[in-house]
């Protein structure tokens, strides 16, 4: 994988792919006195935005099946409740969660001071690029968002490769993005360009990107791939490209576009300083970065970090795909979100 100020190389994926594919994943070695603190603390509260179906309650159940003396208690905390939630507890003097995932909700946090260091052994393996040195933050899963395609309206002929492919006068007013404004929507795709092409060229392809009209969906990621599946819109961009993988599987007619550089982001676990239970709070985020934790997440259909984990499909990595990727974490995306929305306001909207 290539990167603009950070990335990850793809020969990690593809070697973590290989080791992985041999063997069910072990658990991750923890201190026997951290467990000890941990249980006896009794519980631990995490602040989370993964789908409760999918992702939190096996995570609950796999956690607490291998620490039962530790009650996990999950709480939903989507990016903008979950943000208002914690800093106004922190204002409060009452911060009630342990754990954070997200790094929408992890920039602010940590602006208002409120994260603590904490290196997870879990997270020995994990590439330089996905952990803070210091232990601010280790990245939980990877998330790769790029353009689709609806094949009953698209022929294979003419399905955009490149970016510049989206610049065809067929595609003028034949194009959607959701107007969800992150690292992985159109706001990511305008950062993506500007670090990939340089601020010159990026901003002159831009410019002729906004003359094809995309239209701006007032949803999140899913429900404009949903609407690229019905066949509202034959191509759309920024969506997830596991969600199309998994449609595609279901036999809708979609695909989902190697289009280089695709944009990466990821989902991170971070400590709280106020964490009424500290020693669970490390546990459980070791065990989330540990091959059983991260076994959850695959099996959940989202795309895991550890090396030796292998994702469900590993062609939706990178590594396992072989294609070029920007990482924008949530600090670089926060770094220059202010610039890259007024370039998206000025062009898209």
């Amino acid at each position: 994988m290539t990167h603009r100020r950070a990335g990850i190389d793809r020969r990690t994926f593809v070697a973590g792919a290989a080791s992985a594919a041999l063997a069910l994943p072990a658990r991750a070695a923890v201190e026997p006195g951290l467990v000890a603190a941990a249980e006896r603390e009794g519980e631990v509260v995490w602040y989370t935005t993964y789908i409760a179906s999918l992702a939190v309650r096996p995570m609950v159940a796999a956690f607490e099946r291998t620490y039962p003396k530790i009650k996990l208690r999950a709480v939903p905390a989507p990016p903008v409740e979950g943000t208002t939630r914690l800093l106004n507890e922190n204002r409060a003097g009452d911060v009630r969660a342990d754990v954070i995932d997200s790094g929408t909700v992890y920039v602010p946090v940590q602006a208002a001071g409120m994260i603590a260091p904490y290196i997870p052994q879990a997270a020995a393996a994990y590439p330089a690029e996905l952990k803070d040195a210091s232990g601010l933050w280790t990245a939980a899963n990877l998330q790769v968002a790029t353009a689709s395609v609806n094949t009953d309206l698209v022929k294979p002929a003419d399905i955009p490769v490149t970016y510049d492919d989206l610049l065809n006068p067929r595609w003028a007013s034949h194009m959607a993005w959701t107007n969800n404004q992150s690292s992985t929507g159109p706001i990511g795709l305008v950062g993506n360009i500007l670090l990939s092409r340089g601020q010159e060229a990026g901003m002159r392809y831009l410019q002729a990107l906004a003359k094809q009209k995309i239209a701006n969906v007032a949803a999140v990621q899913r429900v404009v791939l949903d609407q690229n599946i019905a066949g509202q819109y034959p191509v759309v961009l920024s969506i997830y490209n596991y969600q199309a993988a998994i449609s595609q599987a279901e036999g809708a007619p979609i695909r989902w576009l190697k289009m280089e550089p695709v944009v990466s982001s990821f989902s991170l676990v971070a400590l709280l300083k106020a964490a009424k239970h500290p020693n669970a709070a490390k546990l459980l985020i070791e065990f989330i970065l540990s091959p059983d934790g991260q076994g959850v997440l695959r099996d959940a259909n989202y795309l895991p970090i550890h090396p030796n984990v292998t994702p469900k499909d590993p062609d939706l990595t990178p590594g396992g795909g072989h294609f070029k990727s920007t990482i924008i974490s949530p600090m670089l995306y926060a770094q220059h979100e202010a610039e890259w929305t007024r370039i998206f306001n000025e062009l898209f909207l």
